[in-house]
This record gives structure tokens, C-alpha cells and sequence, in this order.
């Protein structure tokens, strides 16, 4: 496996991750106090940085720090718009949209003259 395809790979579970210690706490937790909700999100992204933090090392070998991060942003839009409707239940509208493309067309210019 190339070392893009691993950072890949790694940064697609780091996101589901950081998805989950983020936002899941909203649906599940809501009527617990919030410190209960940081703890239980703080031992999730625990799991997040031990695969993210990989993840930027084995990247950095062959992209820049510009090309990790929107390929980071990119990749957590992809994961969140089906997270946000599916397991959030938040609708979708046609500005989420437009903005997707406006982040697509950033992952262009940062990757074009790699």
C-alpha cells in the first residue's frame, strides 16, 4: 500500500472518530451533564489521535502540510454530510451543496501542481 492510500485509509478512521467524540454526545448524552459527554468524548478522540497522528507522519512523507489538511477537510466533509443525515437526522440544503464544491474546488488548487 502506498503511503498515500495508508494516510488515506487512516485519516478516513480518524474522522469517524472525531465525528463520534464531536457530535454523538448531542443524540446519546444530551440529557446527562456535560461533563459526562467530554469525558466519553475525550476517550473517544483518544482513538482519534492514535490514528491521526500516524496518519499525518506517514502523509508528510509525500504531501505537504497544505495538501494534509484540506485532504483532512475534505475527507471530514465526506464522512459528515452522511453522519449528519443519517445518524444525526439534520436535513440538507442546497448551501451545504454550493460549499461542498467551493471545498472541492480548494482540494484542486492545493493538488494540481503536486
Amino acid at each position: 500500500m502506498t503511503p498515500i492510500a495508508k494516510t488515506v485509509l487512516l485519516l478516513l478512521i480518524s474522522n469517524f472518530f472525531m465525528l463520534s467524540a464531536w457530535y454523538l454526545h448531542l443524540r446519546f448524552l444530551s440529557h446527562k451533564p456535560w461533563y459526562l459527554a467530554a469525558l466519553v468524548s475525550w476517550g473517544i478522540a483518544f482513538f482519534e489521535y492514535s490514528v491521526h497522528i500516524p496518519a499525518n507522519r506517514i502523509g508528510h512523507t509525500e504531501m505537504t502540510l497544505f495538501q494534509l489538511q484540506i485532504l483532512q477537510i475534505g475527507m471530514s466533509l465526506l464522512l459528515f454530510i452522511p453522519f449528519a443525515l443519517f445518524i444525526m437526522n439534520q436535513p440538507f440544503k442546497t448551501d451545504y451543496y454550493w460549499a461542498s464544491i467551493c471545498l472541492v474546488c480548494a482540494a484542486y488548487f492545493i493538488f494540481r501542481g503536486a
